[in-house]
């Protein structure tokens, strides 16, 4: 059953000494944020890999849409991986005050090594539940009571000005 779908807003262009990569040459980036409802009160605002640089993204889906979860399937390669992947994760999980799954490609894929580390993380920054490296899976409850407590402890969503 498809809830939703979401074309990746942010396209890869980058280029490195000895190496390069346009996904540009090959997609349209999409134009609009999406979120899905589950069963209520929870509501999930998607992205794609290269989006999880850019917070201005996730605070969109938060503010402007509801989001309370956010989701996030990625390719991150090991290198940027192992520097960015968690640090960004638990970052965009924090400054949006809402649960963060993480899903990111390991192993082997077409001839470049993926980091792996999926994670879910709560609005604290907490990880409750990864996996590494190895294929898998995983889980953990989401607990609504404790995303409000968060949220009336630390108002920060409700304290922005911009």
């Amino acid at each position: 059953m498809e809830l939703g779908g979401y074309d990746k807003i942010h396209l890869f262009d980058c280029e490195w000494p000895g190496a390069w990569q346009r996904e540009s040459d090959h997609f349209v980036g999409g134009r609009e944020l999406v979120c899905i409802d589950l069963a209520a009160p929870w509501r999930v605002g998607l992205s794609i890999c290269y989006d999880l640089r850019f917070p201005e993204l996730y605070r969109r889906l938060v503010v402007d849409l509801g989001a309370n979860i956010l989701a996030v399937s990625a390719a991150f390669t090991a290198p940027t991986g192992r520097a960015h992947w968690e640090l960004l994760v638990r970052a965009r999980a924090v400054e949006n005050q809402s649960y963060l799954l993480a899903s990111n490609q390991s192993g082997w894929v077409d001839g470049v090594e993926r980091y792996g580390h999926s994670m879910i993380v709560d609005p604290w920054g907490e990880v409750m539940a990864r996996v590494e490296e190895e294929c898998g899976w995983a889980g953990a409850e989401l607990d609504w009571s404790h995303l409000q407590l968060i949220r009336s402890k630390l108002p920060a969503l409700a304290n922005r000005r911009l």
